[in-house]
């Protein structure tokens, strides 16, 4: 029993870079469970209370409407894990999952959950990069969707409540194991117009090389093009990339951001954050990407 959940958190995508000593604390903790073929695991609106690691079986990640049309998001399979969204920012769950086919599952129980997330750093950490992993594949599901429709739906309340409590979670975790820490609320949102600028502007700024460029898009988008020498900065996980990236960047340096996308303002959200950290000389850029791109101004894939 004991070899077989060691084999099923080694094998996990999550645990696999834990140190085996506190893998073994986990392991013993968690608890095995079988789930039917074509069963419902838990439901959107469902309290969390359960985390889940996958050691056999596919699982399906998906959304459902008002009007009761499913939008998958994910399919998980061995070494896959989910759960941890519900439990860490004590929402409801955000969505349904589904028993493809017969599943068995490693399990940690609510309070085992938040008691090794607590107690572990490396395993705290862990569960931020899944995090915004998920953060990140959500926005670009819901980037395509609203490409698809050719208008600009809006993130869900629910969705949006999600990103901001993530975002605050990454924070107070950070903080944890970082003596630096993460400026979790840097104030109260500013009010100030962001200023702008134009694409002319902007090129020669650019060419001189003395202006930071921020792209605020999710990665996937930026992987497929973005200004040539610009920082991915996503939105959603803004707070850990500004403590990686930017935060020995001077406070007088000119930033340009852009991210303006059909469903998104990426490139406001972020300059906003920009300048509550002190970055007076924030600006926005006029077009975005696509604009730049059409001019033929310097771009890489």
């Amino acid at each position: 029993m004991k070899e077989e959940k060691e084999n099923g958190l080694s094998g996990s995508l999550l645990f696999a870079d834990v140190p085996k000593e506190k893998r073994a604390e986990v392991c013993k903790a968690v608890q095995k469970e079988l789930v039917p073929a074509h069963s419902i695991i838990f439901r959107q609106g469902d309290p969390g209370d359960k985390f889940y690691v996958i050691t056999s079986g596919k699982v399906r990640i998906f959304r459902k409407s008002k009007e009761g049309l499913e939008t998958d998001l994910s399919w998980l399979g061995p070494g896959d894990s989910f759960g941890e969204m519900a439990l860490l920012t004590e929402k409801t769950r955000s969505a349904y999952a589904e028993a493809v086919e017969e599943t068995h599952f490693l399990v940690l129980a609510k309070d085992q959950f938040y008691r090794i997330v607590k107690n572990h750093a490396d395993i705290s950490l862990a569960f931020i990069k899944q995090m915004s992993d998920w953060l990140v594949r959500d926005e670009l599901i819901i980037e395509k969707e609203a490409e698809r429709q050719s208008q600009a739906p809006k993130v869900s309340l629910v969705d949006f409540l999600v990103i901001i409590s993530v975002s605050l979670l990454c924070g107070i975790i950070f903080n944890l194991v970082n003596p630096n820490g993460v400026n979790v609320l840097p104030g109260s949102l500013t009010e100030e117009p962001i200023s702008s600028v134009s694409l002319s502007m902007a090129i020669e700024k650019h060419k001189q090389g003395k202006s930071l460029f921020v792209d605020a898009r999710p990665v996937s988008f930026y992987e497929q093009g973005h200004i040539k020498g610009a920082v991915n900065v996503p939105s959603a996980i803004f707070d850990l990339i500004y403590m990686m990236e930017l935060s020995d960047t001077e406070k007088q340096k000119d930033i340009i951001v852009y991210g303006r996308t059909l469903s998104s303002l990426y490139d406001l959200e972020a300059a906003k954050k920009l300048v509550l950290r002190g970055h007076k000389n924030t600006m926005i850029l006029d077009g975005g990407f696509s604009a730049w791109e059409k001019k033929g101004f310097p771009v890489a894939p």
